[in-house]
């Protein structure tokens, strides 16, 4: 596992620590789960980027790859999930082929407690996502989301500007 200077690491837990790069001066708190679900091969493929958050009990479920932008909060319970099983009727589930998509978050983006950003989204710049919300499509820069599945409740920028007006 590649660690950054100044980073706060307490007990996680990590199926494979070569998967698993953490920036400078990161704070994990304890029970993060970074599991790379899938054949071992060269990582890493969890990145965490520089003087980014990661609350309690948080998870990361991984077949493709997650990278998580600088500056980032990411709230306890938080989940990133970047696969999902097949559902082709009259087959089980479980053994029917999987597709899997990386997640991306920009730089200063806040993740509510107990969010889950599922396969292929990509979070952009300064974006909020609000506690509980189920994310399966992209979210532009400064958009804040909520609910389930994820809306946009409104744009940072936008609101900055009618309010400099």
């Amino acid at each position: 596992m590649q660690v950054g200077k100044n980073t706060v690491l307490p007990r996680l837990l990590v199926t494979w620590p070569h998967q698993v790069k953490i920036g400078e001066r990161c704070v994990i708190e304890p029970d993060v789960y970074f599991k790379f679900d899938g054949i071992c091969k060269p990582g890493p493929n969890i990145i965490i980027g520089d003087h980014t958050f990661i609350g309690r009990g948080c998870e990361f479920n991984v077949t493709r790859r997650v990278v998580v932008g600088k500056h980032c909060l990411i709230a306890s319970g938080a989940k990133f999930v970047d696969h999902d099983h097949g559902t082709e009727y009259g087959s089980l589930m479980g053994p029917q082929p999987s597709t899997a998509s990386v997640i991306c978050l920009g730089d200063d983006v806040w993740i509510g407690s107990n969010a889950i950003i599922l396969q292929g989204v990509q979070i952009g710049p300064g974006a909020i996502v609000a506690a509980g919300a189920v994310v399966r499509t992209n979210v532009d820069a400064y958009e804040v989301v909520g609910g389930v599945p994820a809306r946009v409740l409104k744009n940072r920028r936008i609101e900055s500007r009618k309010s400099d007006a």
